[in-house]
């Protein structure tokens, strides 16, 4: 009988509780398996399959290094298990907590009437700052800090191989699934590329990532850059969390002109680790955040599908260079800051008046670093659909000119533009006469205009009656006690509450 590790979102043999617990009760049978139906859902990709394939053959190899092997499977997961039980008998179960999408939630429901019926126990272990069954968010940072300060497990030193047991291969996307998804700036996957991206952040990388961040031009750089890997889990956020808190400790000893990272900078860090628990709880709380509003007023809204719109956001040609350039980015690289996620969201849902779940969908794809908790909630935060944030309703233009002034960054990715003025850059519409050169499309909408619409079309929903009662309900479920009602949002400081916040707008971003 055997003790299955059943590694999914956690490719890593250090800070691997599952793994630790199964090596102590007996023989361990390291699992992946590679479901073909969850890589042909709308919100997975190729891209970032080839990461995940990537961790998955240098995990291999560290199980090889110590003696063992990693086990790949594909196919359904119950019928994966149901194989294995058969011919080698399962004595339990091992995994971490998962908070996927619906499909993964399902599966997993599936997986567990199956080891119920068969009598296997099943141990699930929380991976990160996430409670199951959470009734509210009271307790919920002290619960954070406690599951961050427990001790690091340790990397075994051996782990014995299953005998008798073909250990299969690491497939291919094509040998699962089909479509193209060429992302030649991807980001690589492994615990190596992990480790050297946290190193080079606190040897001097991230010097100033406060201070550069929001830029797309600068935040590939500056930024810590983690996100895929903590999705994948090649490194545990307990692992990086502990390194932020001791990196910070000791730059805090040092004088100012010593130091390789600034101050504010290794706060901003912390910062956004905590934010990354704190919107997964949010999606482990309510699943259906996937796919209905979180404030039922907003949720009662539909949306006519603008398919020429749609397109336009999709394939970065809405004539707003600055628009257009950060959706080329992320469709070659797979990755693009926060504030620039923020801004390509809120474009579509405000200006465009696009419905979240498809472009929330076109997302997810394109990120290497999806994660469903973080991603489906900061799609409806972005959105306006929470009732809990403060609406943000970026000026495209203004974009522009605070982030890219020179124009380097659209000159890059719209190479239309290349030749033309930096202000025509911000702001072609006012330059070409409504017909810019090389066949770069006059812009979809007017702004201005649009961004009236949207403020009109939220403030109607926003007076509904009952709409505050059903806010401070969300608040109660999801919102964070260091933050006031409506704004509860990592992109802003904190401030005081207002009475008068609930109609107001953020239009200076």
């Amino acid at each position: 009988m055997l003790q299955v590790v059943w590694f999914k979102r956690d490719l890593r043999v250090e800070d691997h509780a599952p793994l630790s617990a199964a090596l102590r009760a007996g023989r361990v049978l390291p699992l992946y398996i590679v479901e073909p139906e969850y890589w042909r859902l709308p919100d997975t990709s190729g891209r970032q399959w080839a990461f995940l394939r990537e961790s998955l053959i240098e995990l291999r190899a560290a199980f090889a290094a110590r003696g063992g092997a990693l086990i790949v499977r594909v196919g359904d997961a119950v019928d994966v298990l149901a194989d294995l039980h058969a011919r080698h008998g399962i004595a339990a179960l091992h995994s971490h907590e998962e908070t996927g999408n619906a499909w993964t939630f399902a599966r997993d429901k599936r997986v567990a009437e199956f080891v119920r019926q068969r009598a296997i126990p099943w141990h699930e272990t929380p991976q990160f700052g996430v409670v199951r069954r959470l009734a509210d968010r009271d307790r919920w940072s002290a619960h954070f800090e406690r599951f961050m300060a427990r001790p690091i497990e340790p990397a075994p030193a051996q782990i014995a191989r299953p005998a008798n047991i073909d250990p299969g291969v690491v497939p291919e996307w094509t040998d699962f699934a089909s479509g193209d998804d060429t992302c030649p700036g991807r980001q690589r996957g492994g615990r190596k590329a992990a480790v050297e991206l946290l190193e080079g952040f606190y040897a001097g990388r991230g010097r100033a990532y406060a201070f550069e961040m929001s830029s797309p031009a600068t935040a590939a750089r500056s930024c810590s850059r983690l996100s895929a890997h903590l999705a994948a889990g090649t490194i545990s956020m307990r692992e990086t969390i502990r390194r932020a808190y001791a990196e910070r400790a000791a730059l805090a000893q040092m004088p100012c002109e010593a130091r390789a990272v600034d101050l504010r900078s290794a706060d901003a860090l912390i910062a956004r680790l905590h934010w990354h628990c704190h919107f997964i709880q949010k999606l482990e709380s309510e699943p259906a955040i996937e796919f209905r509003a979180m404030h039922p007023a907003h949720a009662a809204r539909t949306h006519a599908h603008n398919e020429v719109a749609f397109r336009a956001w999709r394939d970065g040609r809405t004539g707003f260079p600055f628009v257009d350039a950060c959706i080329r980015m992320l469709a070659a690289t797979g990755w693009i800051n926060f504030r620039m996620r923020a801004m390509l969201t809120a474009f579509a849902s405000y200006h465009l008046d696009l419905d979240w779940r498809a472009t929330g969908a076109v997302l997810a794809r394109r990120f290497v670093d999806y994660e469903p908790g973080i991603h489906w909630p900061q799609i409806q935060m972005q959105s306006g659909l929470t009732g809990i944030n403060a609406p943000r309703i970026y000026n495209p233009a203004k974009q522009s000119t605070d982030q890219d002034p020179d124009g380097a960054f659209i000159r890059r990715w719209v190479p239309e533009l290349a030749d033309s003025p930096t202000a025509a850059l911000h702001a072609p519409w006012l330059y070409f006469d409504g017909t810019p050169p090389n066949g770069y499309p006059a812009r979809i909408v007017d702004h201005e205009a649009a961004a009236r619409a949207a403020r009109e079309r939220l403030s109607a929903i926003r007076r509904e009656a009952g709409y505050g009662d059903a806010a401070q309900r969300v608040y109660r479920k999801h919102g964070s006690r260091k933050r006031p009602i409506h704004n509860d949002d990592p992109g802003r400081r904190k401030q005081p509450p207002r009475d008068t916040r609930q109609l107001g707008f953020d239009l200076e971003n």
